[in-house]
C-alpha cells in the first residue's frame, strides 16, 4: 500500500454534551450554542466540592461541565448482556457499544454480519471513574464480572466481541491526544492492509467528584467554566464528557464499494514534543516539528491551509504555544494570501480529555 494512502470517513456517531447525534451535534455548532452546565443532581453533590480557595483540602473550584443527559441507560438485553454484567460494566463500556452499532449503520453496514471481518477497533480513552466508584463498596462489592467490567483494554474489546472483527483491538492512553492518536493509529493500520475497516474514536465520562477535583488542584480547569480558547481571557479548560466514533475505509475502497464519503483523512503524524519547561508544559518547537510531519505526510502544503481546529485548551501556558507552532508552520507559510481561521469545539462542549481529539 502507499505510505500517504488517503483514508474515508464513511460513517460516524457521537454522543456529546447537546449534541447527541452528529446531526445534532453540527446543528450546536451552526447555532454557536453552548452545552456547559452545573453538575446533574444525580451524579454528586456539587456544593460538596465546590469552593472559592482552590487550595481548600478536598474541593474543587469549578462546579460546570459538559455532562450528557444520562449515562445509566443501556439495553443489556439488545447487546446479548445479562442485567448483573451490565451492571459491572464501565459505563464507558456500554456507551462505546452503542455508539459501534450506530456508527455502523450509519456507514450502512449490518452489524450482524460483520463477524469474521478482518476490521480493528482503537478507542482513546484515559479516565477509570467507574473504577473509582466500584472500589467504594470494598471487597464484597468484587464479582464475577468487575475483572473485564473495570478494565480499560475491554472498552475496545467489547465491541471486538460483539461484531466478531478479527482485526487489532485496543484502547490507546496517551492523554489528552488518545482519540487522535487511536485515529491515526487505524488509519496506519489500514495503510499497511493490516485491516480493511476500522472503527476508531474516543470516550470519557465523569462519574466522580474527584477526577475534577485533581485537574483543579493542577490548575487546569477554568474557575467561572468558561474556555476561552485563544484569548487573554484564558483562565483554564472546562470538562466534558461523552464519545465519538468514526468507520474508516481506505478510500479506493470506499469508492470502489460505493460508500458515503464523510470526508477523508489525507495524513498525519505523532510525536512527544521533547517537553517544555516542566512535565506537563508543552514546547513550541515539538509541535512546529509534528505539524510539518503531518502536512509532509498528507502531501498538502501549509499554504492551502483555511482552518485548523485547535486542541485549544484555553489555557495561559498551552494556548501560547500552540498558537506560536501554528504560525510558524502556517502563519508564515509561504504562498500564503489569506486569513488562516482557527477554532475549538472546547468552546461549546467542554474538553472531552481522552475523547477531545475525535469531537474536533
Amino acid at each position: 500500500m502507499p505510505q500517504n494512502e488517503p483514508i474515508a470517513v464513511v460513517g460516524l456517531a457521537c454522543r456529546f454534551p447537546g449534541g447527541e447525534s452528529p446531526e445534532a451535534f453540527w446543528g450546536l455548532l451552526v447555532a454557536g450554542g453552548d452545552a456547559i452546565g452545573e453538575v446533574p443532581a444525580d451524579r454528586w453533590d456539587a456544593e460538596a466540592f465546590h469552593d472559592v480557595d482552590p487550595s481548600a483540602a478536598g474541593r474543587t473550584v469549578a462546579r460546570r461541565a459538559g455532562f450528557l443527559d444520562r449515562v445509566d441507560g443501556f439495553d443489556a438485553r439488545f447487546f446479548g448482556i445479562s442485567p448483573r454484567e451490565a451492571t459491572a460494566m464501565d459505563p464507558q463500556q456500554r456507551l462505546m457499544l452503542e455508539l459501534a452499532w450506530e456508527a455502523c449503520e450509519n456507514a450502512g453496514l449490518v452489524p450482524g454480519k460483520l463477524s469474521g471481518t478482518p476490521a480493528g477497533v482503537f478507542v482513546g480513552a484515559m479516565a477509570d471513574d467507574y473504577a473509582t466508584l466500584s472500589r467504594r463498596a470494598g471487597a464484597e462489592g468484587i464479582g464475577a464480572f468487575t475483572s473485564t467490567g473495570l478494565a480499560r483494554s475491554v472498552i475496545a474489546n467489547r465491541v471486538s466481541y460483539l461484531l466478531g472483527l478479527t482485526g487489532p483491538s485496543l484502547v490507546v492512553d496517551s492523554g489528552q491526544s488518545s482519540s487522535l492518536v487511536a485515529v491515526f493509529q487505524a488509519c496506519e493500520a489500514l495503510r499497511r492492509g493490516e485491516v480493511s475497516l476500522a472503527l476508531a474514536g474516543g470516550v470519557n465520562l465523569m462519574l466522580t467528584p474527584e477526577s475534577s477535583v485533581v485537574v483543579s488542584k493542577f490548575g487546569g480547569l477554568s474557575p467561572d467554566g468558561r474556555a476561552y480558547v485563544f484569548d487573554e481571557r484564558a483562565n483554564g479548560y472546562v470538562r466534558g464528557e461523552g464519545g465519538g466514533l468514526v468507520v474508516l475505509k481506505r478510500l479506493v475502497d470506499a469508492v470502489a464499494d460505493g460508500d458515503d464519503v464523510v470526508c477523508v483523512i489525507a495524513g498525519g503524524a505523532v510525536n512527544n514534543d521533547g517537553g517544555g519547561e516542566g512535565l506537563t508544559q508543552p514546547s513550541v518547537s515539538g509541535q512546529e516539528r509534528v505539524l510539518r510531519q503531518a502536512y509532509a505526510d498528507a502531501g498538502i502544503a501549509p499554504a492551502d491551509v483555511d482552518y485548523v481546529e485547535l486542541h485549544g485548551t484555553g489555557t495561559r501556558v498551552g494556548d501560547p504555544v500552540e498558537a506560536a507552532a501554528l504560525g510558524r508552520v502556517l502563519g508564515r507559510a509561504e504562498g500564503r494570501s489569506g486569513v488562516l481561521r482557527v477554532g475549538s469545539a472546547k468552546t461549546n462542549v467542554g474538553h472531552l480529555e481522552g475523547a477531545a481529539g475525535v469531537v474536533g
